[in-house]
């Protein structure tokens, strides 16, 4: 039986959760599907995961960061990234399917949390599915069945450091 896996808050790593769990499923033999939505840059996940046979990456978004409101063609890369989730996770295809910033897409008006909802509920019965992004809707928080919050209790960036190369992407 698969589960909703949320994880979400202002704190680093939820991303690095949710790929964390990825190398433990590959490990097994499983299956791994993993869209990234609004994260068009250069990440190191992105060369490491080539590495493997049994995950697919499909990414949704433009190389550059969303300042202010979302234009036509970044709705337009979240929706398309939204219909092949839908496709993927009721396919039983994959094992796991994780939707990488699906919250802030939501968030950012890019589709409906009932879009989202709408693509959960159709999940094969055994693939497990996670979404991650901070600003997790009241709303997916409830169908889910794990729910991991990241705080920031303290993080450099607040001394003025920049991402780094290998550790924030």
């Amino acid at each position: 039986m698969g589960f909703v896996h949320v994880y979400t808050g202002n704190g680093k790593g939820k991303t690095s959760a949710a790929l964390g769990l990825a190398l433990r499923a590959l490990g097994h033999g499983m299956r791994v599907y993993i869209a990234q939505f609004l994260k068009g840059m250069d990440y190191g996940e992105l060369h490491s995961l080539k590495r493997f046979e049994n995950v697919t990456l499909e990414r949704f978004g433009r190389p550059k960061f969303i300042h202010g409101k979302p234009d036509e063609e970044d709705v337009r890369l979240a929706m398309e990234g939204l219909n092949r989730c839908r496709e993927v996770v009721s396919s039983g295809e994959y094992d796991i399917v994780i939707m990488d910033e699906a919250n802030i897409a939501v968030f950012l008006g890019l589709f409906s949390v009932q879009d989202l909802l709408e693509v959960v509920a159709k999940r094969h019965e055994r693939t497990e599915v996670v979404i991650t992004g901070r600003y997790a809707p009241e709303e997916l928080i409830d169908v889910a069945d794990l729910v991991t919050e990241m705080v920031e209790i303290k993080h450099y960036y607040s001394k003025g450091v920049q991402a780094r190369k290998g550790i924030e992407y």
